[in-house]
């Protein structure tokens, strides 16, 4: 029997009174802070209460582990019975971690036991745990098999059997195991298959495997996809790395996944990304788990800009704020095209997926247009017009970062806006513009580089709405976010050391200025959110910029009463005093560095210490030198005499929930 469920027709969601819950799980819920459940939370209860075996087809991150977590924890699973009742195949560790995580929650007043079965895990706990009574078990099919066949895993009392993304575990070639499984349970049980398409071999082996299913459909992956822009990118086969960078500089997405088909070139990708400046991580079979996790963390919480993987690395990733999937290598197949696709414009946001074509590529785009109806957009590589527009762009948001917060005098402001207003504004404003770069320039720094780097270094904003350690998503979240997954990893070309070019990353990114190389310090380039507009105060959401121009420029000296853009040195041209006094500030003897605990990750930058010292210490401008922020730590250099004091001023301070702790740094050999 074939239903289409749909959501109510009234715009006002239900609540999960339209469920009719036990008290205890209805307790959970309301502890979890969730109100409406999702359509395939609600689909699926009352049939699967009843015993049904059911085919769902819902799109990935529409909360389909509450779906039959709820049913299995409120009714089907008997609490007095300590066996394991439930078995839950997933196709990576990371899911069957995620769901038994889920099911915990949902069952933590009924006292249901649930426990995560896994390879790469030692056997003797997963063991002590089933014998002590675990009622659902959540596992990959090659350590569930194993449990088994050693007989630690008793599947006699087994009465509900779920798989969950049935069609990644037969594509990700687990079907053996899965028939081995299935072979060892019971005959009478029922089933629930969750899926985001129904291909054949998912038909046929529900027909097969469960009794009478009834084939529930929602919003598949393939809805998604038609939902987000599609964009093509024709290019070369051998400078496919050379045109992403030149395509990424144009787009300049906020956020994404950019996936290869491969493992080894996951890592080249990511290195060429990072040698350019952009925070990207790698991630595949290679990767150690507590390295996956990191990466995977960093993601969710906004702190990773490009994540490269693997199709089976990243198995159901469901990260909100994705802006973009970037197919760095074109999908073998069109299915493969939707699962990556998918994984952005969650939640009513838009999304984007732009992807990189190649002569080999053209048979399996005309593929995916005859299969699902998806007609990408086709574009022309960047231009050096559009290049020219991109490096105008980044000087123009470096300048409003530089700037654009800085303490102005009255005077200042009103000649400016007479300047505005004179018949000659474009060619005086370029004239002063080529004082301030050409003077950057003859100190040995590249302006445009610089600005270029400081767009390619921003992170995504920092995710206010997604708490540091999110529990499993149950109901009422739209993204329906769940954590990340990754399979053993597979079998394919042999193991290769980790490429991750972090030393080489960093020196692109921090590039020296010649009293920085004088000095010993490497002075960060500008770190900013790119504004889509003219010099304008920016958005305090993102993080604080980084900002140092330790090159003179001939604009006027900022008044002593506020402080202003970090290490601005005016040194007006023919005017020696002024010149030797920022060489004097520049001096390294005369000054010393302090480190601070906190860092751009903090939402800190150099204006914040400059306003610190201001207010606490009482220093003037020529009294701060450079400000190295990082992203954890920094580095902020004082005269030596007010170094006391300066340690003092900052010790203490409160700078995004965290206290700061401020001491002199180790003096550099």
């Amino acid at each position: 029997m074939s239903e289409e469920a749909s959501p109510p027709s009234s715009s006002t969601p239900p609540t999960f009174d339209v469920i009719p819950l036990s008290a205890d799980v209805r307790r959970a819920i309301d502890a979890l802070g969730y109100v409406h459940p999702t359509p395939v939370q609600r689909a699926v209860f009352e049939p699967a209460v009843r015993g049904r075996s059911l085919v769902v087809q819902a799109r990935t991150g529409t909360g389909k582990t509450a779906a039959f977590g709820l049913p299995i924890v409120d009714q089907l699973v008997r609490r007095g019975v300590n066996q394991v009742q439930a078995l839950i195949l997933t196709p990576t560790r990371e899911l069957a971690l995620q769901v038994a995580r889920e099911l915990t929650h949902l069952g933590q007043f009924r006292g249901t036991k649930v426990t995560a079965i896994y390879g790469g895990a030692p056997m003797g706990k997963q063991i002590d745990e089933l014998a002590s009574g675990a009622q659902v078990v959540a596992g990959t099919p090659g350590r569930v098999l194993d449990h088994l066949r050693r007989g630690t895993l008793d599947p006699s009392n087994i009465r509900i059997f779920v798989l969950d993304e049935a069609d990644e575990m037969l594509s990700m070639g687990f079907a053996k195991e899965l028939h081995a499984i299935v072979d060892l349970l019971p005959r009478e049980r029922q089933g629930l298959f969750f899926s985001a398409t129904i291909p054949p071999d998912i038909e046929r082996l529900a027909v097969n495997q469960l009794r009478d299913p009834e084939f529930v459909t929602l919003s598949s992956d393939q809805v998604g996809a038609l939902e987000i822009h599609h964009f093509v990118y024709l290019v070369g086969q051998n400078d496919k790395r050379k045109e992403l960078i030149r395509i990424l500089d144009v787009e300049d997405p906020e956020s994404a996944i950019v996936f290869c088909n491969t493992r080894d070139e996951t890592e080249r990708v990511a290195e060429v990304l990072k040698n350019h400046g952009y925070d990207a991580e790698w991630l595949n079979g290679d990767l150690e788990q507590r390295e996956r996790e990191r990466i995977m963390q960093n993601t969710r919480e906004g702190k990773l800009r490009f994540l490269v993987a693997t199709d089976v690395a990243a198995r159901g990733i469901d990260i909100s704020h994705l802006t973009h999937v970037i197919n760095a290598d074109f999908p073998e197949s069109a299915e493969q095209y939707v699962h990556r696709t998918g994984r952005t414009g969650r939640a009513g946001k838009t999304g984007t997926a732009i992807s990189l074509v190649g002569p080999k590529n053209i048979g399996a785009l005309y593929i995916l247009r005859l299969t699902y109806k998806i007609r990408p957009i086709e574009k022309q590589l960047p231009t050096a017009a559009e290049l020219k527009t991109r490096t105008e762009h980044d000087l123009l948001t470096m300048f409003a970062e530089a700037f654009g917060k800085a303490h102005v005098q009255p005077d200042d402001l009103a000649l400016a806006r007479r300047l505005l207003t004179h018949i000659d504004v474009e060619p005086i404003v370029a004239g002063l513009l080529r004082g301030y770069l050409g003077a950057r320039e003859e100190a040995g720094e590249d302006p445009k580089q610089e600005a270029a780097e400081a767009r390619r270094a921003k992170n995504p904003p920092k995710l206010e709405s997604e708490p540091a350690a999110p529990p499993a998503p149950v109901m009422a979240r739209a993204d329906g976010r769940r954590g990340d997954r990754e399979p053993p990893p597979p079998s394919v070309g042999p193991r290769r050391p980790s490429r991750s070019g972090g030393a080489r990353a960093e020196l692109r990114r921090h590039g020296t200025s010649p009293i920085a190389r004088e000095s010993g310090y490497r002075e960060p380039r500008y770190q900013v959110h790119d504004a889509p507009v003219a010099p304008a105060p920016v958005d305090p959401a993102p993080p604080v910029a980084t900002v140092t121009v330790p090159a003179p420029a001939p604009v006027p000296t900022p008044a002593p009463q506020a402080p202003q853009a970090p290490h601005v040195v005016a040194a007006a041209e023919g005017n020696a005093s002024d010149a030797s006094e920022a060489e004097a500030q520049n001096d390294e003897r005369n000054f010393a560095r302090i480190f601070v605990n906190v860092g751009r990750r903090d939402g800190v930058g150099p204006l914040d210490f400059h306003r610190m010292l201001f207010e606490g210490a009482g220093l003037s401008q020529k009294d701060v030198g450079p400000i190295h922020v990082r992203d954890r730590i920094s580095f902020v250099s004082v005269r030596r005499e007010w170094l006391d004091k300066s340690v003092s001023a900052l010790a203490g301070q409160i700078v995004g929930g965290r206290s700061i702790v401020a001491e002199p740094a180790r003096e550099r050999a």
